[in-house]
């Protein structure tokens, strides 16, 4: 099953240990995520239920291409990173 890893700086605002759940996409393994854990969902995700826009997703390594559908397609050995995005100079 994939794994989905919450970087320590979200941890800080929201409580959300890694977990290793179901799903075929984003979306899917996120949802079980936020049924675990509601509190995370409205960190994570807007009120239409896309990323929010300081958050950033990686799916092995890669940016995810879908932030609004979050459909992009998930491995059975995958990992799901979720940043939040930082800016600055």
């Amino acid at each position: 099953m994939p794994r989905v890893v919450f970087t320590p700086n979200i941890q800080r605002h929201v409580e959300c240990p890694a977990m290793t759940v179901g799903g075929r996409t984003v979306r899917e393994v996120l949802d079980n995520v936020f049924a675990a854990n509601p509190r995370a969902r409205s960190y994570v995700l807007d009120d239409q239920a896309g990323l929010r826009r300081h958050m950033t997703v990686f799916l092995d390594g890669e940016l995810i291409s879908d932030r609004i559908g979050l459909s992009d397609p998930v491995g059975e050995t995958s990992t799901v990173y979720v940043f939040q995005s930082l800016s600055g100079g």
